[in-house]
């Protein structure tokens, strides 16, 4: 399912939830909808200076309307020294400014080869929760041979879905396509959703961390699963799109 691009506006417009029984306060954007655009923001400090800054995201629908707002919170010397490995919350809050979601990494120094993240001090994990202090999920780096291999569980670690990534993850001047993750059912063999890292430009990718990212799951899918296919699209931007572009 392609993930269409948002009409750009003038005015930022926030999409409005409906009262939903059942679901978990700020989840009830998540049950109309079947598409998520992520959009980093430009931070004209670290553009400019190479200072690793908190990052921030504006979360839409597919008709440009704001759903929901993210920013990282982090340690300053772990964000200059540790980079994209660093260990992090982010705040996803709402059009009334209030926390609805909360996504948890820590920090964990030989995290990230594909060959060993089954063993817990060698795979990368977020945390999700719903409302803050409620867990509902988390987002798992798992053992591969070589592609990006991830496993999203509820909140009692039993697995809901599973992402593959290709096996060569590179954007840049001479490859500007866009970069899927697919997202497999429990039988990982169906594929029912993606996670697309989108070509934002050839100033954008060279010269900044503004990633795009489009998201699509089933429409039925239960909204904790949703809530956490987005914090698996964020941790996926802190271990494939972040260090390449500092590089830069």
């Amino acid at each position: 399912m392609a993930v269409t691009a948002a009409p750009q506006t003038t005015e930022m417009q926030w999409m409005q939830a409906e009262q939903v029984p059942g679901c978990p306060p700020g989840l009830e954007y998540l049950t109309k909808i079947d598409q998520l655009l992520v959009h980093q923001q430009v931070e004209l400090l670290e553009a400019f200076t190479g200072w690793e800054t908190n990052n921030r995201y504006k979360v839409k629908n597919s008709l440009g309307q704001q759903v929901y707002f993210a920013h990282e919170e982090s340690d300053m010397c772990m964000r200059q020294c540790c980079g994209p490995h660093r260990s992090f919350t982010i705040h996803i809050t709402d059009n009334n400014n209030q926390e609805v979601i909360r996504v948890t990494r820590e920090f964990k120094c030989c995290a990230g080869c594909c060959w060993c993240a089954s063993m817990d001090c060698c795979g990368y994990e977020v945390k999700v929760e719903a409302p803050i202090g409620t867990t509902i999920g988390y987002v798992r780096q798992w053992t591969s041979g070589w592609k990006p291999h991830y496993v999203i569980q509820d909140a009692n670690r039993e697995k809901v879905l599973s992402i593959w990534g290709p096996c060569c993850i590179c954007q840049g001047l001479c490859c500007q396509c866009d970069v899927d993750f697919n997202v497999y059912g429990s039988d990982d063999q169906t594929i029912v959703g993606k996670i697309t890292k989108q070509w934002a430009g050839l100033a954008k990718e060279m010269f900044t961390d503004a990633d795009v990212f489009g998201i699509s799951f089933p429409m039925d899918l239960d909204v904790k699963a949703k809530a956490t296919m987005l914090a698996a699209c964020l941790l996926v931007d802190f271990m494939f799109f972040e260090e390449s572009n500092n590089d830069n």
